[in-house]
């Protein structure tokens, strides 16, 4: 697999490890298929290759959890993915804790943590409560509001590709978008591998591209993770 070669460190004011992150609009995140998940349907680790435009690898990301959690609570289990570059230096820590997920329970809504490096949060991305439709909150590292994402009504189970909107906190402007895109028949009959586009402006803080790298497993799990 090719692989891209990351830039030298040392922009002002980007967390070590995302220097690439400020030279990109896009990305792709693909899951791995796992044979024995596929085969049998015992839940593993999941695991992504983060890659660009030109297909080359930039980052690897695989979830940390253990076997009890993976198989009693399927897709609502608790994680940290770690985000990993080339020379497998970890970038990026991405940590979802237990909660239960219910429209008709707005006490229980899921969020997660992105830090970068790990040890340094900057941001949470925070479900909003909706009766019908997916919708999220992006928050910086203070907690503080900076951008929405709200999702189709239905769309993870009714169309082979769903976006999943990023917009303005005011809602007028619609800035980027993640999409979950279909792999073919038979990969989404048996396995629960997915792959994802996410695109956003070329000049967001790079700290926020970071988070939308956490939004697309949130998102992933909650609407995606399902065993088949």
């Amino acid at each position: 697999m090719d692989m891209y070669a990351v830039p030298s460190p040392g922009i002002p004011g980007c967390p070590p490890g995302l220097e690439y992150l400020t030279t990109v609009d896009q990305l792709l995140i693909k899951q791995k298929v796992e044979v024995v998940e596929a085969l049998v349907g015992f839940e593993s680790n999941n695991k992504y290759e983060v890659r660009n435009v030109m297909g080359q690898n930039v980052f690897y990301a695989v979830e940390e959890n253990d076997c009890l959690s993976r198989q009693c609570c399927g897709p609502l289990r608790p994680f940290n993915i770690h985000v990993l570059d080339n020379f497998g230096q970890e970038i990026i820590s991405i940590t979802r804790p237990l909660k239960c997920m219910s429209c008709f329970f707005p006490c229980c809504l899921q969020e997660l943590e992105v830090q970068a490096p790990p040890g340094n949060t900057v941001g949470y991305v925070i479900q909003q409560w909706h009766p019908l439709s997916p919708k999220f909150i992006v928050a910086n590292e203070h907690n503080e509001p900076v951008l929405k994402i709200h999702g189709p009504f239905c769309g993870w189970s009714c169309l082979p590709d769903v976006d999943f909107e990023i917009l303005t906190m005011d809602e007028v402007s619609k800035i980027g978008k993640i999409s979950k895109q279909w792999t073919g028949l038979l990969r989404e009959a048996f396995t629960d591998a997915d792959n994802f586009g996410i695109q956003f402006p070329m000049d967001l803080d790079v700290r926020m591209k970071a988070v939308m790298i956490g939004a697309c497993f949130l998102i992933d799990f909650m609407f995606f993770e399902t065993t088949n």
